[in-house]
């Protein structure tokens, strides 16, 4: 018994010294530690590395930069499931401790004080493993985890448990690039975490313990295992009910990868954000969580797309096939097909790519990529494929399939609604600007055929001769010069000498075909070069090339010859589009943009876009133009536009309310009015009448433009919506080929664009304004008519400017040079091709 004693009451002195020990050594270290903890308030304010992301004006993702994905949630937005579920597994008493598990606690103490066991680290609480991600590293040590414990029981008590949870789940690494459980929710489903089932948020919660090599893609059994314990843990803490955990658990594992996919193609787009973006906040705009609202709509953006690429590839078809992409070695006609090369191309500019395997006479057999079926590709859908020697010359006829690919190729194909056809990646490039002409915002940009195969974005670094493109800013300084639209100019030959154009300039018609005097509006919607030569020749280079500046040009880029108003100098579809905008808005100068708002992370708005807007008869409108009549009346009687424009945002304090802003008059009402209406023939009956075709309006007016040996294929158009630039050519500056002008090549991707853009809008004309007359002339001397005048028409005139002589029966004009002038009028898709000959 004296020896039992002894014991027990060793035994109590030994425990009493222990808790006393690990009460001075708790002490001590908290001594020693304390005053170097963080301050836990900082979590309050912690910015999470999260990426860049770009949307479109209606919402949808662009694109998205930064080194990892990440959306941070509040409390508020996680599903009760999820909760239940990571609090099941990973922390079953959060809602109770106080930072530290009692029973866990006790645990590692006892395995440091029995075993010196420091990996006795395990059985975190939540609020441990946010202490430990968020300020400590992952090395296992007693300071650390001592430190540990601190922070924890500080963080409780500077902290919510809601606040704490959001740290949590925001911040742990989850495999595959992603951080948090929405990235999470994303990459493995590709849905909102919200959207998740029962066993696929027990997935989720689950990653934390190994996202690496645990994760349903990597390892699918050890995922399931480690799913079903989330579940059972559920059910053992009644979150969830036995026939529920029963049917979770009979799940299958659905998770595939889910990239940074786009909803939409806008990448030359995203670019311009992304340096844009840089430019502003450094290397912080990759990690701070901006999120970049452009001005781009996703639909038009699609039809943009679809008409640069449309019209591309039908360009690569007029001019035969360049052959099969590749071949794929070791492809046996009498043995399976091998898919593996096949799998690792990918669809460019929608093309996608296809298997060429053996068939039949009927046509060719391919399979496409992502299908395990042959389709047939009929011999008549292939007589297109003539090979290709050079831009206007190709081989024989297709006779039989192997005339265009054999078994083992690799080839493109189309899809249409009639089903495949086959294509080819096309060499030549294309570009397409569409702007709101009321503020200038970017409403689509496509840069060329596909980003991935050209980076270089045509759209706005690109510069090319926009041919007769250019005619109707040399047109406007003419109207401003005492020019009507039914001023007789002469279209004869000019034969000059002139030293800056390296001696005799002999410039020509299409054809070379002349139409001796005709009314400035024929001149421009025939597209007439010597008649246009006079006009630039009469009105003066120096007063044109000021004149045209007001368009947003800069005028010492201008040539400084009589080829300006051959469109001789190089410029960008968005330089072109932007100057359209002036007529499309009545004459007002606006500036392009393409980025609407920029939110931080916490949805405040730390950018809003204030662009000048047009607003017709606002006095606070500045006025720039200066009419060359210093009579001719400039009011008009159109009420101020109502414009839909965020001017920001009062939960954005860092961004003031801005001043509106009112776009500047550049050019008259009047002559606004009548270039418009002088544009609109081009579409009714000259070079652009297959948009008249394809879109039955009255509102439509526009200019095409070829150049010299047809390099360049332009069409820029518009109504009171949008303004549109489409471009077409080679990269390399070589010709596009015979009979290929502004309104075969480029005119086509407009189309496509402006049937979605106008779709179900109604008709938007620029309205008469003050100071417009419309009176009955004879079109053959511009002259008033007279009751017996044939063939008179109506034409619009500057009030000041209306003839007030009646015609005559005779009208002479000298001609340059003698040519018998034809008198049948030109067919408008030729007159264009080529604009400018020397």
């Amino acid at each position: 018994m004296n020896f039992i004693g002894k014991s027990i009451r060793f035994l109590i002195w030994a425990l009493f010294a222990s808790i006393c020990g690990t009460v001075l050594i708790s002490a001590s270290m908290y001594l020693y530690l304390s005053p170097a903890l963080p301050n836990v308030q900082t979590l309050k304010d912690f910015k999470l590395q999260t990426p860049m992301r770009v949307l479109s004006a209606d919402g949808q993702l662009i694109a998205e930069y930064g080194e990892k994905r990440r959306s941070p949630l509040t409390y508020q937005q996680v599903p009760p499931r999820f909760v239940q579920a990571l609090i099941a597994i990973e922390d079953k008493r959060f809602e109770e401790h106080r930072g530290v598990d009692p029973i866990r606690f006790s645990r590692v103490v006892l395995d440091l004080l029995i075993t010196g066991d420091r990996e006795g680290a395990g059985g975190s609480t939540l609020t441990q493993q946010v202490a430990r991600n968020y300020f400590l590293t992952q090395q296992k040590t007693f300071t650390r985890k001592f430190t540990e414990i601190l922070l924890a029981l500080k963080m409780e008590s500077e902290l919510s448990k809601s606040e704490i949870f959001e740290l949590y789940i925001n911040k742990h690494f989850l495999g595959y690039r992603s951080y948090g459980i929405q990235a999470a929710a994303t990459v493995y489903y590709g849905r909102d975490i919200n959207d998740l089932t029962l066993p696929q948020l027990a997935m989720i919660a689950g990653l934390h313990q190994a996202p690496s090599s645990a994760n349903p893609i990597a390892n699918k059994q050890r995922a399931k295992k480690r799913r079903n314990a989330v579940l059972s843990a559920m059910r053992v803490n009644q979150f969830i009910t036995d026939s529920e955990y029963q049917s979770a658990i009979e799940a299958p594992i659905t998770a595939t990868y889910h990239g940074n996919n786009p909803e939409f193609e806008a990448f030359y787009l995203a670019e311009m954000v992304r340096a844009e973006m840089v430019e502003r906040f450094g290397l912080a705009a990759y990690d701070d969580g901006y999120t970049v609202y452009t001005t781009v709509n996703s639909d038009l953006q699609k039809a943009a797309n679809r008409g640069v690429r449309k019209s591309l590839v039908d360009y690569s078809r007029r001019h035969g096939y360049l052959g099969p992409e590749q071949h794929l070695s070791g492809q046996d006609p009498s043995q399976q097909v091998d898919m593996a090369g096949l799998n690792e191309l990918y669809p460019r500019g929608g093309l996608v790519p296809a298997l060429v395997v053996p068939g039949d006479e009927l046509g060719l057999y391919v399979i496409p990529k992502g299908e395990t079926t042959p389709v047939l590709l009929p011999m008549a859908d292939l007589s297109w494929a003539r090979k290709r020697i050079k831009v206007d010359e190709k081989g024989p006829a297709i006779k039989v399939p192997e005339d265009v690919a054999v078994p083992g190729d690799i080839v493109r194909l189309e899809a249409t609604g009639q089903g495949w056809q086959l294509a080819q990646i096309p060499f030549v490039q294309g570009a397409l600007v569409a702007l709101a002409p009321l503020d200038g915002s970017v409403q689509a940009l496509v840069g060329g055929f596909d980003y991935q195969l050209s980076k270089f974005n045509r759209a706005v670094q690109s510069n090319r001769q926009p041919g007769s493109n250019f005619k109707p800013f040399v047109y406007s300084a003419a109207l401003d010069k005492g020019y009507t639209p039914a001023t007789i100019v002469n279209d004869a030959p000019i034969v000059r000498s002139d030293s800056t154009l390296e001696g005799v300039w002999r410039p020509k018609n299409s054809g070379d075909r002349y139409l001796g005097p005709i009314p400035l509006r024929q001149a421009l919607y025939q597209s007439r070069n010597l008649s246009s030569i006079r006009v630039l020749d009469d009105i003066g280079i120096r007063y044109t090339r000021d004149y045209i500046s007001r368009f947003g040009f800069d005028s010492e880029r201008l040539s400084n010859d009589m080829t300006l108003v051959l469109g001789s100098t190089a410029m960008s579809p968005m330089e072109i589009a932007t100057g359209y905008a002036v007529f499309a808005n009545g004459g007002y100068q606006v500036e392009p943009y393409f980025i609407d708002r920029i939110e931080d992370s916490n949805g405040n708005i730390v950018f809003q876009a204030n662009p000048a807007i047009v607003c017709r008869g606002c006095p606070e409108a500045p006025n720039v133009f200066a009419p060359a009549d210093s009579s001719q009346s400039t009011a008009i009687d159109i009420q101020p536009l109502a414009l839909n424009v965020d001017e920001g945002s009062a939960s954005a304090p860092s961004v003031p309310i801005a001043v509106k802003r009112y776009a500047p008059q550049v050019v008259s009402p009047q002559t606004a009015f009548l270039i418009d209406s002088m544009l609109k023939d081009v579409v009714l009956l000259g070079t652009a009448r297959a948009a008249k075709r394809a879109l039955p309006r009255d509102d439509l007016a526009g200019k095409t433009g070829t150049t010299n040996d047809a390099v360049d294929a332009w069409f820029t158009g518009y109504n009171g919506d949008y303004v549109a630039s489409t471009w077409v050519g080679f990269d390399s500056n070589t010709s596009l080929g015979y009979n290929e002008f502004g309104g075969k090549a480029a005119l086509p991707g407009w189309i496509e664009f402006m049937t979605v853009a106008l779709a179900n809008r109604p008709s938007n004309n620029l309205p008469q304004p003050v100071g417009i007359v419309q009176v009955r002339i004879d079109p053959k001397t511009g002259l008033l008519a007279t009751p017996n005048t044939k063939d008179a028409r109506f034409e619009f005139f500057k009030a000041d400017n209306v003839p007030t002589t009646f015609t005559s029966t005779t009208l002479n004009i000298d001609f340059s040079v003698e040519q018998q002038a034809p008198t049948t009028a030109l067919d408008g898709q030729a007159d264009d091709s080529p604009e400018i000959l020397f």
